[in-house]
């Protein structure tokens, strides 16, 4: 007998919070779903991940419209996940931001990783049928860049693979304001199996050196403090060593994938298995460990056909 697959049974809506970090800057926060965040500039805002329908980001644009009534010209993309970037097309903005590792992503796979998440999160695609197409970025960089909404300066880089290559973070340097996308979680599971787990350490000490006083994680409640910042680093950072050293360990000693996996489950659900998503997301986990400690440096594309075949030899009984 399996489990229900990811987060089939995840049915119940999530309190919304529209919390201020400093004047004119906002995080869009829902008891663990995937979070947004709002930079208001002198002239125009920028929005920072869309989320996953169009028909969902309304909820989202009536609280900035709560606000202000200033035009969204800047939609920023802080990867290529689908429940990240579908929604884009409902702010009408001028610009769409994304890494080139992450344009790069969306034209690789894309439409994989749209028809795999749809079946993964059905609550999370709301509308669905309200998604245009694929969301395609005006604005590519490389190591990063600078914008200013009037005198707000707005630096928004990529420090490093991670939680996939093309990972983008939104500082505000005067604000010591974070937004940290899926590089880091708060009390959510990280979801590796798009990942770079011998990368994703150093990318967040480069995190860590921005000294934030204030970060929006990609999941979890908005953290407002430099103490609560690095709780959150600092955890990030111990469930990717626990999952990645384990799953070599298990590896090394010659197990196959279904008895790492059975392992790694049973050593990390402890420590862990309160974290929202935590049951959706070892599947991937261990299968993505697996395969980097193994014969693929870099990440398969997930499909919706590979996600039940996975799920369905690692989680029948």
């Amino acid at each position: 007998m399996s489990k229900q697959f990811a987060s089939q049974d995840d049915l119940e809506p999530k309190t919304i919070s529209f919390e201020t970090l400093a004047e004119g800057v906002y995080a869009y926060t829902a008891e663990g779903d995937p979070n947004s965040g709002v930079i208001v500039g002198d002239d125009s805002v920028m929005v920072v991940d869309a989320q996953a329908t169009p028909a969902m980001a309304q909820a989202l644009i009536a609280r900035i419209r709560g606000v202000t009534d200033k035009p969204i010209r800047y939609l920023v993309l802080t990867h290529y996940h689908a429940v990240r970037v579908l929604g884009a097309s409902a702010y009408e903005p001028e610009h769409v931001i994304a890494s080139r590792g992450t344009f790069e992503l969306i034209g690789e796979r894309g439409q994989q990783d749209y028809d795999s998440e749809l079946a993964r999160f059905p609550r999370l695609f709301q509308g669905a049928d309200s998604i245009p197409g694929l969301t395609w970025p005006t604005l590519v960089f490389d190591g990063g860049l600078s914008l200013w909404l009037g005198k707000r300066r707005v630096e928004i880089r990529h420090l490093g693979r991670g939680h996939t290559k093309g990972d983008t973070v939104v500082w505000l340097p005067a604000e010591k304001v974070l937004f940290s996308g899926d590089l880091v979680e708060y009390g959510a599971t990280p979801y590796t199996g798009d990942a770079y787990l011998r990368d994703w350490p150093q990318t967040l000490a480069c995190v860590r050196e921005l000294g934030a006083e204030k970060l929006v994680p990609g999941r979890g409640a908005a953290l407002t403090t430099r103490a609560s910042g690095e709780q959150a680093i600092a955890g990030t950072q111990a469930f990717l060593t626990d999952l990645f050293e384990g799953v070599c360990r298990a590896r090394q000693s010659g197990k196959s994938l279904k008895a790492v996996y059975d392992e790694v489950y049973s050593t990390l659900k402890p420590k862990y298995g309160d974290w929202v998503i935590f049951d959706h997301c070892m599947p991937f986990d261990v299968a993505r460990a697996y395969d980097e400690s193994g014969d693929y440096p870099e990440p398969r594309i997930w499909t919706a056909e590979r996600d039940q075949a996975m799920w369905l030899a690692l989680e029948s009984a």
